[in-house]
């Protein structure tokens, strides 16, 4: 499967936000391509880690709405 790609805004955003939190927080300066391949390697060793957590959260999620939708149902159902 291939890896979600930022668009230009997204890149340009994140690498100024990294930038600025290495300023502030380590008083390290880099420019903006160094702050875009250091967000790239961040993508590919933990890109995948946050994505499956987020389809695990997605799922827990969908997994009590369908009991909640099996609760309504059953609250339909007519004595024979």
């Amino acid at each position: 499967m291939k890896p979600d790609t930022l668009n230009r805004e997204e890149r340009s955003y994140l690498a100024s936000e990294l930038r600025a939190y290495l300023d502030a927080e380590l008083d390290v300066e880099i420019g903006n391509m160094d702050a875009e391949a250091l967000i790239d390697m961040i993508g590919e060793k933990l890109g995948a880690t946050y994505y499956n957590r987020g389809l695990k959260d997605a799922e827990a999620l969908m997994s009590r709405k369908l009991d909640d939708i099996s609760d309504e149902l059953r609250t339909l159902e007519k004595d024979s």
